[in-house]
């Protein structure tokens, strides 16, 4: 093999180790809590009132900022449930807070007993995480004129919020303004809120509708992985903003929010919240209407927030307003993110999904990875048909690849002479290979661009299993329950056969190899065998160990990525085999396998 090709290889092996090594020396940080339910036991400070662009039907009054509002804590106030096909949980009336959510259709851990996945939790419990809408008041209106975070909100005895039965909670303030809160939920995560109030008698006021997600502490779950993107989330005028929690808590102090904040004036078409793995809450006003944006935290009670602020409303006597918002809490499906941006008009709302630097790869690759998964019925055989898909993409760029590798073999003896012409004058050599590659109208290089192409897609895919929800728990035959993880048999308990478990490892996990990384390792090296050993020695080492070290650094690596690789390198294996015989080449796979175990002559050795 020439200098080309030998370049190639290493800078492809230094590619997938940068990848690994970012993954070893960068692993995510064992998972805790980070909330003290003692400490945050009152919930966040409510100040979402700077001004905002007024709608149509007002005057251009603002509302003014609201004081810090300690709130009580919910576990124990009067609650009206929750109950559809995706969710199950329950509202606080005190603030009409929708703070108990759990996601019925996934669960912690692939045990069939475990606890479906709890999203919202009430203020007083670990990692508290909820919703909040109020109204912040304007010129003439004090805090105790307008519902905040411990109003006590009433609803019809019996109420039951589901997809076809909306709640309405209502509170009267006593001095003129009646509030009521109508909330409606669909068949999936999607929650619409309808704020209103009427003014019966107290003069003319003002004053602005917000909503609130309030996160208590880092999700105790946080993966704090590079490849993957957690926390603040927005959309603001088709523009995408994404923030850890790091960075939230590096902002700047902000006067008129009484935190460290960031503001954004959206004038239409936004959205705004956090994103977990495969869970997300999102904060989103009506895509015609502006709003304020704004992201903050709490430092003194280790409080993350993002509000949307509405235009500010001015009701003389005997008027009313009512203002439409909705607010999604559940799981990232990608069919459903999708009908909701291209159905319900949420702008962008697909770009939820971690899709990372090769977007343009990795969308329309889950796109399809997820059409062929609805016609086969299982994400692995899916994983595969994909590989067959790509493969077929890329084959004409592969034949002229193997049909010029082909026509390399024939040259070989021609290269043969010309080394033992020029010796060791390197430069003739290359003049004269040159000359030969150019009578004969082959291309060296052409052998590269399958492998180059390998690279990105590689990449993509990884992102793409990492990320998405559907290949969380997905299983594909026997042993393989969840092909967003690694092969879970291993050589220390003989791959299941013997009654014990395998030990947490750490670092020296990777050698803990089960099924699917010893089959990518031998059919990497089955595929090299399709040609001789190079003669260099130095060559020829790096070959005899290339399959065994990826073998050990992908057996970590997701299954499902794995999966991919074997049915690569299965396929190359029979296109290559194949287009080396059409073009008169016919590859000595058996013998190669001979010559590589036999044993060399003292004098070879010298």
């Amino acid at each position: 093999m020439d200098d080309n090709n030998k370049n190639l290889i290493l800078a492809t092996v230094l590619s997938i180790s940068v990848l690994v090594g970012w993954f070893y020396f960068f692993p995510p940080p064992e998972a805790a809590l980070t909330d003290d339910p003692n400490a945050v036991a009152t919930a966040t400070g409510v100040s979402p009132t700077a001004p905002v662009p007024s709608a149509t039907a007002t005057t251009g009054a603002t509302a003014s900022s609201a004081p810090a509002v300690e709130a009580k804590e919910a576990t124990d106030a009067p609650r009206v449930a929750i109950e559809t096909p995706s969710v199950m949980g329950s509202i606080s009336l005190l603030g009409g807070r929708i703070d108990d959510l759990s996601l019925k259709n996934y669960r912690e851990t692939l045990d069939a007993d475990s606890d479906i996945v709890h999203l919202f939790k009430p203020t007083g419990a670990p990692s508290s995480y909820y919703a909040l809408y109020g109204w912040a008041p304007g010129a003439g209106l004090g805090l105790d004129a307008v519902p905040g975070a411990n109003t006590v909100w009433t609803a019809a005895e019996g109420a039951k919020l589901t997809e076809t039965t909306p709640v309405t909670l209502t509170w009267d303030n006593g001095a003129g303004l009646v509030f009521s809160r109508e909330i409606s939920i669909d068949e999936n995560y999607m929650f619409s809120v309808k704020q209103s109030v009427q003014n019966t008698g107290a003069g003319t006021v003002s004053l602005a509708p917000y909503g609130i997600l309030a996160r208590h502490g880092e999700p105790a779950d946080l993966k704090n992985f590079f490849i993957l993107h957690e926390g603040l989330i927005a959309m603001s005028d088709g523009e995408l903003t994404e923030a850890s929690y790091d960075d939230l808590v590096d902002y700047d102090f902000n006067a008129n929010e009484g935190a460290k904040a960031e503001v954004t004036q959206v004038t239409e078409s936004g959205w705004i919240g956090f994103t977990d793995h495969y869970w997300m809450a999102t904060l989103i006003p009506a895509q015609t209407s502006p709003f304020k944006s704004v992201s903050k935290y709490d430092e003194r009670r280790n409080i993350y927030q993002t509000e949307a602020v509405l235009p500010t409303q001015t009701l003389a006597d005997g008027q009313s307003v009512s203002v439409d918002s909705q607010l999604f809490a559940g799981a990232k499906e990608w069919a459903t993110i999708r009908d909701y941006q291209n159905e319900g008009g949420v702008q962008g709302f697909l770009d939820s999904i971690d899709w990372g630097w090769f977007f343009f790869l990795t969308k329309p690759m889950f796109a399809v990875l997820h059409w062929l998964n609805t016609i086969i019925g299982n994400m692995g055989w899916a994983i595969i048909g994909l590989t067959v898909l790509i493969k077929i993409i890329v084959f004409p760029l592969a034949y002229k690849s193997y049909a010029s590798m082909a026509r390399m073999k024939e040259l070989q003896p021609e290269m043969e002479k010309l080394k033992e012409k020029h010796g060791d004058d390197r430069q003739k050599m290359q003049q004269s290979m040159m000359e030969l590659y150019k009578k004969e109208k082959v291309n060296p290089a052409a052998g590269c661009l399958p492998i180059l192409l390998q690279i990105p897609i590689f990449f993509s895919l990884y992102k793409v299993i990492f990320v998405t929800l559907e290949l969380r728990h997905a299983p594909w035959v026997g042993w393989l329950k969840d092909l967003s993880a690694p092969d879970p048999t291993s050589i220390f308990n003989l791959f299941g056969a013997l009654p014990y478990g395998v030990p947490e490892l750490g670092f020296f996990e990777i050698f803990s190899l089960g099924i699917l990384p010893i089959l990518l390792g031998v059919s990497m090296w089955l595929q090299q065998k399709l040609n001789p050993a190079p003669t260099d020695p130095t060559q020829k080492m790096i070959f005899a160990w290339m399959p065994w070290v990826f073998m050990f650094m992908l057996g970590t690596f997701a299954s499902g990525l794995v999966i991919y690789w074997i049915a690569n390198n299965t396929i190359t294996f029979i296109q290559q085999y194949s287009i080396m015989r059409i073009h008169g080449y016919k590859p000595d796979v058996f013998g190669n396998i001979k010559s590589g175990f036999k044993r060399k002559s003292k004098a070879e050795e010298k």
